[in-house]
Formats: C-alpha cells, sequence, structure tokens
C-alpha cells in the first residue's frame, strides 16, 4: 500500500520532524557536543520508524518534494552572497593556502572513491556517493547531487549520499580534537607558539544589525539571483556538462555581492540573507530526510562501510600530514587540522565545535577562527561542486 503526500504536508511533516530534533537536541548533551543538525536527529528517528513500518506492512510513503528543490537552491544562492573578494585579499597566503588544500582533498576523496569502489567491484557512482559529496559536501550538497545521480541510474543515491554524510558528521568530530591535542602535545608548540598581528586577516565590514524591515529585501534580493541564475545555469548546461541546479544562482548572487560592494549604491543584507539561507538549509534537509527510504541501502550495507572507513583514513591523513605541515606546523596549524577535519567530513558548525574544544583547553588561535569560517563556509561548497560535476562527468 502506497500513501502520497502532496508539497504542502511533506513541508508540515518535515518541519514538525525539525522541531522534534531540536528538541531532542537540548535533552541529548551528544548531540549538541557532535554539532549534528537537528532535521538530521528527527530526520533519522522518522527514517528508521518508516522503514520498521515498511518492513512490517509494506506500507510505503511518497512525498512531493518540490518544495525541498526550491530550498536548495535559495540556501546556495545564500552562499553565493558571502563569496566578497574583500575577504580573499586580505586572508593573504594562509587563506590561498587553505583553499588549494580544499581543492586537493575535493579530489582525493572522489579519486579514492572511485579506485575503492573499483576494487570491490561495485558501481563508481557508489563511489561518488561516499566522496566528497557527502563528506566536504554535508547533508546540503549530500541532497543537492543525490537526485543527479539517481537520473544518471544509481537508484536510491540520496538516501546513500545522507547516509553517508551523517556519518561523517559524527567521525569528524570524533576525529579532529584528538588529533589537533596530540600535534600540540608531541611537538611541544605551546611553548613554541608565537604572538603575531592578524589584523589584516579580519574583515573590515561593520557587524550587521539585522531589522525586520529588511527581511523584505534580502528576500527580493535571494529572489532575484535565484531568476538570473537559471540562465547562467543554462548556458553551462550547453556545455555538455552536468551542473547541479543551484551553480548559476550561487555564481549570480557572487557576482552581485560584489558589483555592489564596490558600487555601494546597493547595500546588500546580508545578516538577513544568512538567516534566510539557514532556515532554507533546515527545511531543505528536513524534507530530505523524511524521504530517506533506508530500506534501499541493505544490498550497500558492506561495500559502504568499506568506503567510508577509507574516507575516514584519508581523512586522518591529511589533517595529520598535508594540512599540518603546509600551515606551518605550529599551533594555529594544529587547530587548523581539528577544523579541517570537521568541514572535510561534516560541516563548518562541526570544524567551529572541534577548534572551541581545543581552544578552549590550550588558548585561542585567532587565525584558525578566521580562515575556518571563510573557506568552510564561502569556498569550500563553490570549490566541491566544480570537483564533484567534473567527476560526475568522468564516469
Amino acid at each position: 500500500m502506497n500513501i502520497s503526500f502532496d508539497m504542502y504536508q511533506t513541508l508540515g511533516i518535515a518541519t514538525v520532524v525539525l522541531l522534534f530534533g531540536a528538541w531532542l537536541k537540548k535533552k541529548l548533551n551528544i548531540l549538541q557536543r557532535f554539532c549534528i543538525p537537528a532535521p538530521v536527529v528527527g530526520g533519522l528517528i522518522y527514517a528508521v520508524t518508516m522503514t520498521i513500518i515498511y518492513v512490517a506492512t509494506g506500507m510505503e510513503i511518497d512525498y512531493d518534494d518540490t518544495i525541498k528543490n526550491i530550498c536548495m537552491v535559495l540556501f546556495f544562492t545564500s552562499v553565493g552572497f558571502q563569496a566578497n573578494v574583500k575577504v580573499l585579499k586580505k586572508g593573504g597566503l594562509d587563506l590561498l593556502l587553505l583553499v588549494l588544500l580544499v581543492g586537493v582533498l575535493v579530489f582525493l576523496q572522489n579519486g579514492t572513491s572511485l579506485l575503492v569502489s573499483g576494487m570491490i567491484g561495485v558501481d563508481p557512482k557508489v563511489g561518488l556517493s561516499t566522496g566528497s559529496i557527502p563528506m566536504i559536501g554535508g547533508h546540503g550538497t549530500a541532497g543537492a547531487f543525490g537526485p543527479i545521480l539517481e537520473d544518471f541510474g544509481l537508484q536510491g543515491a540520496t538516501t546513500v549520499c545522507t547516509a553517508a554524510a551523517t556519518f561523517g558528521l559524527v567521525a569528524g568530530s570524533l576525529m579532529g580534537g584528538p588529533l589537533a591535542q596530540r600535534l600540540i602535545r608531541k611537538y611541544n608548540l605551546l611553548e613554541k607558539e608565537k604572538k603575531e598581528d592578524l589584523s589584516t586577516l579580519i574583515e573590515e565590514e561593520k557587524s550587521h544589525k539585522r531589522d525586520v524591515s529588511m527581511y523584505a529585501g534580502a528576500t527580493y534580493q535571494l529572489a532575484i539571483a535565484m531568476g538570473l541564475g537559471t540562465g547562467v545555469s543554462w548556458l553551462l548546461s550547453r556545455m555538455g556538462m552536468t551542473f547541479p541546479v543551484y551553480i548559476g544562482a550561487l555564481i549570480v548572487a557572487a557576482i552581485i555581492r560584489n558589483v555592489c560592494d564596490r558600487s555601494k549604491k546597493i547595500t546588500i543584507h546580508m545578516g538577513e540573507i544568512n538567516d534566510l539561507g539557514g532556515i532554507a538549509l533546515s527545511l531543505f534537509l528536513g524534507i530530505a530526510m523524511i524521504t530517506l527510504k533506508l530500506w534501499k541501502l541493505a544490498d550497500l550495507a558492506l561495500p559502504m562501510i568499506i568506503l567510508l572507513a577509507v574516507q575516514t583514513v584519508l581523512m586522518y591523513l591529511f589533517a595529520r600530514f598535508i594540512v599540518f605541515y603546509v600551515m606551518g606546523r605550529d599551533y594555529d596549524a594544529a587547530v587548523l587540522t581539528a577544523g579541517v577535519c570537521g568541514f572535510g567530513m561534516g560541516a563548518t558548525p562541526n570544524a567551529m565545535a572541534n577548534m572551541q574544544a581545543v581552544t578552549d583547553k590550550f588558548g585561542t588561535s585567532v587565525k584558525a577562527y578566521i580562515l575556518i569560517p571563510i573557506v568552510g563556509g564561502m569556498f569550500a561548497d563553490f570549490i566541491n561542486s566544480l570537483g564533484i560535476t567534473l567527476f560526475i562527468n568522468m564516469i
């Protein structure tokens, strides 16, 4: 027996699941510690419940996820508005190095996933479903590229990507703090730490005070970028490559942000845009989670365990031997390794939580606290989208 819900009912269910997850996070400290998103908490419980019902009764629920796609594009458009060229210039060499490292990590995660999937004899699209899509990309990118892989013939790709992203959240959070602590103690980094003036890394923009009257303007700016972005996405599709639907809106938003900053004639309501983007992401994740059909993962259980174990080892080695050494082998570099583990296998909030755990114990790191939010929040998604697109078109 099948039951169908329209897009309004789907949105309502997703919101209830989201709120339940938020309530549960307040009750269980372990969920707060790992910074697992509320929609993921509630959504996993809902998905497991639906799986039990399916196994027991054969009942399956179909959802209209139209609003999910709108929320996805809206969120990535808000990410595009964060791409301020001024910040890239102020970050200097350290920012450039970290951006390049993200590009290398995207290549390694996807290349490794394809290599291992070939060795164990599974579809390379399954491999990509455990690569940078859920690792660097997290749940947002998993929900965006899962349907694309399904269009390429991988049934249940969104479920695979989302499950891998959930694993990454926990693994990245468990790995980052202990790794940084070991580096600090092994190399006596606190004794070698040098205090330096890092004011050039701090963005000069004044703190934006949110105002109710500005949310309408922020909504209009997002809508314009989304509308113009469809044209850019169409032009990119004419190149013969597969791009996610949001890529055009992300590019247009970045252009609008920097043109307005330069002209100083139009104010971009960044605080309100970030708020709206956060709401859209939560709703997007909520809908993505309730539409999971976990029983479709049964045949992929062993390959996923192998692929995700390899990704975990890769992340540890990359952070320990590449990020730490390239970023200077000092205390800041150790804190940065914790942050990279966070967003390299989860999301920027995980990165900040990892670094906070380290700095609460050993002392602050201004450099890490400036660089990780910029790279993880502004550039990682964009670089990852391009890298994923390249690998998808290779298979």
